[in-house]
């Protein structure tokens, strides 16, 4: 298998499309979006990523990469779109899949005897088995003359390039045709990893349980944070002196949960078995609850007329990704309260954010509050200017949660 068709161009589409290529396969990376292939066609990443712009160029140059607005014919169809959540009748929010069924049915227009289909994208157990179903209705092949495969992302953005070298991955098929071929096509860009190869079904739980695991410790972090706080205590200190137990590892507490991945998840199962997974849903509501309380902790704190300025808005430090932001609902929940409220986002280049300005940093510093949402390294390096402002902490960078200067 050497010519590689990848389905959709974000954050893990494009890097995988790019590693694909500079391990030696002819990829072609495809996306609906017009404007990210032509930018991709000339070079230009849409998204900020370390060593990214590097690697794309590299593979470029070597004549290895292509991209194209639908699937052209090729061996293997990696499908890496997105897949969000819907909220259904009964309040219960599940996996929407009309991305992924998409792409399936491009990819059937494609689809040749003994093609590999592999889906990367974070889905609920038992959607490879849909998955299947839809090559086959779309295509008219029997699903025996095709191969499907799950092999979910495991990667951070920040450092996506290399952990998609050197992280294990999990590779689930229903048959040992299917997950011998895609551990042949893994091992060799997954040069620092094991490929641990399982059924589908379990492939497709690994993602969610490992994010719902993350998800559950944060709400624990997060309920902590409002109970010292209560108490008049740094809640960043309490848990660094009850992680000092071997058996203890407690994340650390923040505006709420974002990203495309830990605040989404946690709902694919829940989705699912509601009845099972009280626990599960709970962590959610605290975590999607916290945007709100840490909003009613400032307005609680503001001299009337007060200006704020949130200090971040991706939902990790250092990224562009304002994917499910907890500081973006935030902003919004100050605003909803009556309160002035900018942004400074200094990984977004423009303006304004979600209807909110867009400052920078000296900008910022003029404002009559600040909220620390985001532990940017900007922000790491101008501590003591943020701390000498009326503030208040959700990420413990200062070495405090609150200051009523």
């Amino acid at each position: 298998m050497e010519r590689i068709c990848v389905l959709g161009l974000g954050y893990i589409g494009l890097p995988t499309a790019v590693t694909l290529a500079l391990g030696g396969f002819s990829v072609c990376g495809a996306d609906i979006r017009p404007d990210v292939v032509e930018a991709l066609r000339d070079g230009r990443a849409p998204i900020a990523e370390p060593g990214l712009d590097a690697a794309l160029a590299e593979a470029l140059a070597a004549g290895r990469l292509t991209f194209a607005h639908t699937p052209p014919e090729a061996d293997a169809f990696v499908i890496t779109v997105q897949t969000p959540h819907l909220t259904r009748d009964d309040g219960v929010r599940a996996a929407d899949l009309r991305f992924v069924e998409s792409a399936a049915r491009d990819v059937a227009a494609r689809l040749r005897p003994g093609n590999l289909v592999v889906l990367e994208s974070t889905v609920p157990p038992g959607t490879c088995r849909r998955l299947e179903a839809w090559l086959s209705e779309s295509s008219g092949l029997a699903a025996d003359e095709f191969h499907v495969a799950h092999c979910p992302e495991r990667v951070i953005p920040g450092r996506i390039l290399r952990e998609l070298a050197d992280n294990d991955r999990v590779v689930g098929a229903r048959t040992g045709a299917a997950a011998h071929l895609a551990c042949g096509l893994y091992r060799r860009v997954a040069t620092g990893g094991r490929l641990r190869v399982t059924d589908d079904i379990t492939a497709e739980m690994c993602k969610l349980v490992e994010n719902t695991f993350r998800d559950i410790n944060i709400a624990y972090a997060n309920e902590l944070s409002l109970v010292a706080e209560k108490l008049g205590i740094d809640v960043f200190r309490l848990i660094e002196l009850a992680n000092c137990h071997p058996r203890v590892n407690i994340l650390s507490p923040g505006v709420g949960v974002g990203g495309h991945c830990i605040a989404v998840d946690p709902w694919f199962i829940h989705g699912l078995f509601p009845d099972d997974t009280p626990l599960i849903a709970a962590a959610r509501r605290v975590n999607d609850q916290k945007p709100l309380l840490v909003a009613d902790a400032v307005r609680r704190r503001l001299a009337p007329g007060a200006r704020v300025c949130v200090l971040g808005l991706a939902y990790k430090p250092d990224v562009d990704d304002l994917r499910e932001s907890p500081a973006l609902t935030l902003c919004r929940a100050l605003r909803a309260r009556g309160v002035a409220v900018a942004a400074c986002e200094p990984h977004a280049a423009a303006a304004s954010v979600d209807g909110f300005d867009n400052v920078p940093l000296e900008a910022a510093l003029s404002y009559d509050f600040l909220v620390l949402a985001v532990g940017h390294t900007l922000f790491r390096a101008r501590r003591a200017d943020i701390a000498a402002r009326p503030h208040h902490d959700c990420v413990g960078l200062l070495g405090g949660t609150v200051s009523y200067k």
